[in-house]
């Protein structure tokens, strides 16, 4: 069985981001690029599918500039096989996302798509939703653990009311929780293997699919900074600054 997996370039979750200093959009130069944590969770769920004899081989698809190689080089050094790259410059909606995935998905029928539930970038949670609803698959979202059965997979899902376990017959699409696993750190000799490992590159208006945003970006500012706390002595003096100067209480 084929797996897929979906994973997006995004900025490092350990560097702070800053608006343009026209405020058009995030300041991107020399920042430190990544794989989205949650697409990380992905690759690592589907090497381990892969190791433990469930699938013969991870291909990752990645929508975004060329420089966007260097986190599917990151993928097969991880241990993917193959990758795509949809070259675009331009910054897409999930729903273009989510068709472009579709086209990719026709292309390579694979027998499982894993994505992460979200990028931690836009932080919409829903292409994963929109790709099942394209290509007409069973999703399972916010997995924290994957197992096989003798008809399709078992997802184990979080819910408010604890856990939730879901019966999908394959193919199916399945997004990725933080518990799901822990992903590993890539060894010198794999990163060295990853270069020579196979990477297709298509052109975004290849695929035949409308690009075009329905939503516009107006301006990206810090948020205001939150004023320092206070200690108070006792429970007195905290209900007559609550009810004096935070006038929340009367």
């Amino acid at each position: 069985m084929k797996i897929m997996v979906p994973i997006k370039r995004v900025v490092d979750y350990n560097v702070k981001v800053r608006p343009n200093s026209d405020g058009s959009d995030v300041d991107l130069a020399n920042v430190k690029m990544a794989i989205n944590p949650f697409c990380e969770i992905a690759v690592e769920e589907a090497i381990r599918l892969k190791e433990r004899g469930k699938a013969d081989e991870v291909v990752v698809v990645c929508i975004g500039p060329s420089k966007a190689q260097e986190q599917l080089r990151a993928a097969m050094a991880l241990g993917a096989d193959r990758a795509i790259l949809v070259e675009t410059d331009l910054s897409l909606e999930p729903l273009a996302i989510a068709k472009i995935l579709h086209k990719i998905y026709d292309q390579e029928s694979p027998g499982l798509v894993i994505m992460g539930k979200q990028s931690i970038d836009g932080d919409n949670n829903q292409t994963g939703q929109m790709l099942a609803a394209l290509c007409g698959l069973p999703q399972g979202t916010f997995a924290s653990e994957v197992t096989f059965g003798e008809n399709g997979i078992y997802v184990t899902r979080e819910v408010d009311g604890g856990l939730e376990t879901l019966e999908l017959q394959l193919p199916a699409v399945v997004t990725t929780d933080l518990r799901l696993n822990e992903p590993r750190y890539a060894a010198l000799p794999n990163i060295m293997k990853a270069k020579k490992k196979p990477l297709e590159t298509l052109a975004a208006d290849s695929l035949g699919v409308d690009l075009a945003p329905r939503t516009k970006l107006l301006s990206v500012s810090t948020p205001p900074e939150r004023a320092a706390g206070i200690k108070v002595a006792s429970v007195d003096e905290l209900i007559e600054k609550l009810k004096n100067e935070a006038k929340v209480i009367s």
